[in-house]
């Protein structure tokens, strides 16, 4: 192997598939990092064996070659280096690969390329592509809601729903339950539902940051792992094996009481309750009251620790319904709200008894929903 590069497309590169390298694991090979060359471009690849992404990155190359070597070790020095060419070649009998860059050159022991795990090729199965912006607004407004704890594993994942010409995309933990659908930008020839690791998708939305074109999403025919093309770079992933539970029942279908509130000055009232919650269980006193002839309604939000004191805040709501007295996990309500983009949003509660539906105003492709707490009025 003979090539040169530019030191940051190289770094780039390493940034972009050292997220997949695995972290602990019982087979040292996946601490590295793949190098091949690939017809006139350099490709870089990283599996922890849940998740492989390639890079591909521009190159002048004079010989083939491939080898493995160790991901920190090569990611900090390159990162390391000035921003000039770099000079890679690497010698087939001592599995030795050197790099320059300027004044400075490294040699670094690699392990043979045939040793490393293959990457899954998805090439067949129902495939889409969705836009970029609805994909990470989808993201960022579902992931955050799967579960973390292993103990019931479809509950760490993302169920995703392709139908027609749309996506659904739901999470639960046991405590809410967040839903999104998106417009799919070709539509699937058949219905096809998978549970996508929520990791998964947090990768894909930090690497289409940059990205704008349409990403290319495939799932393969016996529904073990799905494919993610971006430009220049892949992302293989094994899907999460299971049923996931039927959602649609928990989002109740009926209110006694909806209020309109800022989203603004709800999370920022809540965050203030929070302070005070984190001594009591995290729990966040809500009191809805509608309004009279001349006066607007309210929500009251509130929260006391018997050791430290108590915080009340009010904020203006447009109240429809009874009043109503219902208790939730301040991080459950500051994490959905820190995520909505509009500017209002909608809740509805039965009794305090009963789950909180939060709806965002004027789009109706998102619901979020929180499990209450109970508490003594």
């Amino acid at each position: 192997m003979k090539l040169s590069c530019l030191q940051e497309n190289l770094n780039h590169g390493l940034n972009v598939v050292g997220r997949a390298v695995a972290a602990r694991t019982t087979l040292p090979i996946t601490n590295n990092i793949l190098i091949t060359t690939d017809q006139s471009r350099l490709k870089l690849a990283a599996t922890n064996l849940e998740m492989a992404i390639t890079c591909w990155i521009g190159a002048k190359i004079e010989e083939e070659g491939a080898i493995t070597v160790p991901a920190r070790l090569l990611t900090e020095f390159i990162s390391s280096l000035p921003n000039d060419k770099i000079d890679i070649s690497l010698s087939p009998r001592t599995k030795t690969l050197e790099l320059k860059c300027a004044r400075f050159e490294a040699r670094i022991s690699g392990i043979d390329a045939k040793d490393f795990p293959p990457i899954p090729k998805v090439d067949k199965g129902v495939t889409t592509k969705v836009e970029v912006d609805a994909l990470q607004q989808a993201i960022n407004q579902v992931a955050f809601a799967a579960a973390i704890e292993e103990s019931r594993p479809v509950l760490t994942g993302v169920d995703a729903q392709f139908k027609d010409d749309s996506l659904t995309l739901a999470a639960a933990d046991g405590f809410r339950l967040a839903v999104f659908r998106l417009p799919l930008a070709t539509p699937v020839e058949e219905p096809t539902e998978v549970i996508i690791p929520a990791r998964t998708l947090a990768e894909l939305n930090r690497l289409t940051a940059d990205q704008e074109e349409a990403v290319e999403i495939t799932v393969n025919p016996n529904k073990s792992q799905a494919l993610f093309r971006l430009k220049d770079i892949e992302i293989v992933s094994q899907l999460v094996q299971g049923t996931f539970p039927n959602y649609t029942q928990l989002i109740p279908q009926s209110f006694n009481t909806r209020m309109i509130v800022s989203v603004d000055e709800f999370l920022r009232a809540t965050k203030t309750a929070s302070i005070f919650a984190r001594d009591g269980s995290g729990i966040v006193r809500l009191v809805i009251t509608p309004g009279a002839a001349k006066t607007p309604g309210k929500l009251t939000v509130s929260a006391r620790s018997e050791e430290i004191g108590d915080d009340v805040g009010e904020i203006d709501a447009t109240v429809e319904g009874e009043e109503s007295k219902v208790a939730f996990n301040g991080k459950y309500l500051t994490e959905v709200l820190s995520v909505l983009r509009e500017t209002q949003v909608a809740l509805e509660t039965t009794n305090p008894s009963s789950p909180g539906v939060l709806r965002p105003v004027g789009v109706d492709n998102y619901l979020h929903v929180v499990m209450p707490m109970f508490v003594q009025w």
